[in-house]
């Protein structure tokens, strides 16, 4: 153990907090008191423990409502760092009767969607120019055409993508009128539960839902959001696994379409009233959390569930209209036999019932076993598909990404003074110089450290790798 770790175990015992480790996990209990949850997060070796996010952590996991409700356990994956007020890279169980809002915020349901498209890489680079300066408008200018009718919202709201499709195959608008909606469909079952969860229109913004207007263009829709979201080309560099690589529709050499993105607007709007109705809701004549996290117990609780799942629809939407655009120009660019299949679409910002409890994920994605995992790195490092393997020790749950290492601020620190930071060899496309140097490849962990940890602890199996070409950042 490090002479830095031995320290900050010191420090951390003085404020209350053991911390052991143990083959690389790290278990964390409160000083004297017995019945406190199970905590433990995964780091590679050489990975520091971030102090700022294990205490988040462990204020997370010691959140209590007046009422009742509990939680069980945390976890915390191996792109743990400290967030606003939530660690990102954390997983926490509890009651079914008891949700945490501020675990989720309001990028609701924000994932990761990737395809495939058997093109020759000669002709991709040929090509490139023609297909960027199409894709520039849709993707970062906003020329894409995307009007929806009031009864597409509605059916998106309430069913998912199974009621939106429903709808807007009857009298498909602008872009859409070109989109083939038996593929979409039949897409469908490739989405983390098809794409549909039981929302409520009553949590949408009115304005997306006003029946005095014929069609409704949503200015949100179909974009790719700041920060670390993007649109990126790849290429399918390795296979690990061939047989299941064969099964997902998988060969060496593909060029691959990986998509970041979640709610936006719709997002915000849930999430921003949750956190305050959390707030509020918090019985009269109780002292407020220290830790400044209010849970929702019971009705509340049932209640939250139905909005967010409301713009989890949207942000399914969000992502397979961004693959629509990026399908309907390959298309254009490559030739109208370009088929685009989707491998997976799942989240990795969200609440879902497993058996007896509430999994609240936050930067974590779902990895039951036999599962699909997206684990992207940054735009200049690899991007990693995997298999869950439903490690039910680490609530089934494996990291989003590689973790950010370094903060925006220190980014255009580094910037200034003239430090490389990795991006000599790296294609964006974007409209803001500043989201390069945030975004920048040394401003993340080492994703291949990040894997192959998961994959010693038997949380992912490998399936494929894929290099970057080319990343639209928002």
């Amino acid at each position: 153990m490090s002479t830095s770790l031995t320290r900050l175990i010191k420090a951390l015992y003085k404020q209350g907090l053991t911390v052991s480790k143990n083959n690389g996990i790290y278990s964390v209990s409160k000083n004297n008191v017995d019945d406190f949850p199970s905590v433990q997060i995964l780091l590679p070796e050489h990975f520091d423990l971030d102090n700022k996010a294990l205490k988040q952590l462990v204020a997370f996991a010691g959140v209590y409502h007046p009422h009742g409700g509990m939680v069980n356990a945390a976890r915390a994956t191996p792109d743990f760092h400290a967030g606003s007020v939530v660690p990102v890279g954390a997983v926490v169980s509890t009651t079914t009767n008891f949700i945490l809002p501020q675990a989720i915020g309001t990028d609701i349901h924000c994932g990761m969607r990737l395809h495939v498209a058997d093109i020759d890489m000669d002709h991709w680079h040929r090509k490139k120019t023609l297909l960027v300066e199409k894709l520039r408008g849709d993707l970062l200018l906003g020329s894409r055409d995307l009007p929806m009718t009031p009864s597409c919202f509605n059916g998106l709201f309430q069913h998912g993508l199974l009621g939106w499709v429903d709808e807007m195959k009857k009298h498909p608008l602008g872009d859409l009128q070109s989109a083939d909606f038996n593929q979409l469909e039949s897409e469908l079952e490739r989405v983390f539960e098809c794409g549909s969860e039981s929302g409520d229109s009553k949590w949408a913004p009115e304005s997306l839902l006003s029946e005095k207007r014929s069609h409704i263009r949503d200015a949100s829709l179909a974009t790719i959001g700041g920060g670390n979201h993007f649109v990126e080309f790849q290429t399918l560099d390795e296979i690990s696994d061939r047989k299941q690589a064969f099964n997902w529709g998988l060969r060496k050499g593909q060029l691959s379409i990986m998509i970041h993105t979640g709610s936006r607007a719709v997002g915000q709007h849930v999430g921003n009233y949750w956190n305050d109705k959390a707030k509020s809701a918090w019985p009269g004549g109780e002292r407020y959390p220290k830790s400044g996290i209010f849970p929702l117990y019971g009705d509340l609780a049932r209640d939250y569930l139905t909005a967010m799942n409301t713009a989890a629809n949207y942000a399914n939407l969000n992502r397979l209209l961004l693959a629509e655009i990026v399908r309907r120009r390959m298309r254009e660019v490559f030739g109208s036999d370009v088929e685009m299949p989707l491998v997976f679409d799942g989240p990795h910002n969200i609440v879902t019932q497993e058996h007896d409890c509430f999994i609240h994920r936050k930067g974590a994605t779902p990895a039951h076993e036999g599962q699909p995992v997206l684990i992207p790195g940054s735009m200049g490092h690899s991007s990693y598909l995997m298999m869950g393997l439903g490690n039910q020790n680490f609530l089934c749950s494996a990291s989003h990404g590689a973790g950010r290492a370094k903060p925006r601020h220190e980014m255009y620190r580094l910037n200034r003074n003239g430090k490389d930071l990795g991006l000599t060899c790296v294609d964006c496309i974007t409209l803001k110089e500043d989201r390069r140097i945030e975004e920048a490849p040394i401003a993340y962990k080492d994703i291949d450290a990040v894997v192959d940890v998961q994959v010693q602890n038997g949380i992912v199996s490998p399936v494929a790798k894929m290099k970057p070409l080319l990343t639209f950042k928002g």
